[in-house]
């Protein structure tokens, strides 16, 4: 079986265009992910670039292509597009997707800048984040939590949760979930690892996820807070957990009360995320991608023949129905 396609950015010259010069596009295999024309083949001293989606219009057909390029990585981080490229320089890059209201007349108009790593360096630094100010949060506790946390600036209720002590609620679905371990209840898991590492796993395909502790991890290394463990042993086993469980973070907060803080501020940013209208454009994208993906999955599936490499873990990132019992 043939390998699967991977994320290419191809970068084409169009030599009778002398506004958009160059044509940029992102693809799996024959799938179109993106298609922009570009007044540069790189951002540079200026800082960004102004773009145009080809959808829409008619566009002079490129003369040849520059360059191709494996993509790394794509991810929405609010209303940018980051790209990660596989090559040593010139590799980092994200396209600001903004819809700005005409001043003078109604609708509105698209501006797309595609900006670089270097020059979001060189710009003066501004405390500016792309989570601000969350609406009222739905967070469920277990039912079986005892001295837990409270959250009597958000909206709570008790209720019995597959895996997890704490959770935000959005529309009836679980969309982030905290395990909640005191010093003396991730001793108690050390004693249990395998099955720890199942609850973890469960834990994990939720589309947020995290493991907070009320302690630091600076405990870990004192013999008396630890016993019967040692402290080689007890680091090794907190390695193992984040190694294990790579998309899984571990947070050693401190306290409990900076745990429940870290807890109400990590549900703040998924909600707020969740709520940031994304432009159009990046739905499409990191939609279109994720169709071809899940399309050459199932031709590498129906074809013949066996593999020497072994499969790839398959990590399902679900949604949970509010409610669900404990397995």
């Amino acid at each position: 079986m043939g390998s699967m396609a991977e994320l290419e950015w191809i970068l084409e010259e169009v030599s009778e265009d002398a506004r958009f010069p160059y044509r940029l596009t992102v693809r799996r295999g024959t799938r179109l992910v993106l298609a922009l024309r570009t007044q540069d083949r790189w951002p540079g001293s200026a800082g960004h670039i102004f773009c145009l989606r080809e959808e829409g219009r008619t566009w002079l057909p490129p003369t040849g292509e520059l360059e191709r390029v494996a993509v790394v990585a794509m991810e929405r981080f609010g209303k940018r597009l980051s790209l990660i490229l596989d090559r040593p320089r010139k590799k980092r890059c994200d396209f600001l997707f903004l819809v700005k209201p005409y001043k003078e007349q109604d609708g509105s108009y698209e501006q797309i800048f595609w900006r670089t790593q270097e020059a979001l360096r060189q710009r003066r630094p501004r405390s500016k984040l792309s989570t601000y100010v969350s609406p009222k949060l739905a967070i469920l506790a277990d039912s079986r939590e005892r001295y837990g946390w409270s959250f009597p600036e958000e909206s709570s209720r008790r209720k019995a949760l597959a895996v997890g002590d704490y959770a935000l609620e959005v529309e009836g679905e679980l969309v982030a979930v905290v395990e909640r371990k005191t010093l003396p209840n991730l001793l108690a898991e050390f004693g249990r690892m395998t099955v720890f590492h199942q609850q973890l796993a469960e834990l994990g395909s939720y589309p947020a996820r995290a493991l907070v502790i009320e302690a630091a991890y600076a405990d870990l290394f004192s013999p008396t807070k630890i016993l019967p463990y040692t402290p080689a042993f007890a680091a090794k086993a907190v390695a193992e957990l984040q190694a294990f469980h790579p998309g899984l973070p571990v947070i050693f907060a401190g306290s409990r009360k900076l745990a429940r803080e870290w807890a109400l501020r990590f549900f703040q940013a998924v909600r707020v995320n969740l709520a940031d209208d994304s432009h159009p454009a990046i739905r499409h994208a990191l939609a279109a991608a994720a169709e071809a993906e899940e399309e050459e999955e199932e031709e590498e599936g129906e074809g013949e023949g066996e593999t020497t490499e072994p499969a790839p873990i398959a990590r399902s990132r679900r949604k949970r129905k509010k409610g669900e019992d404990h397995a």
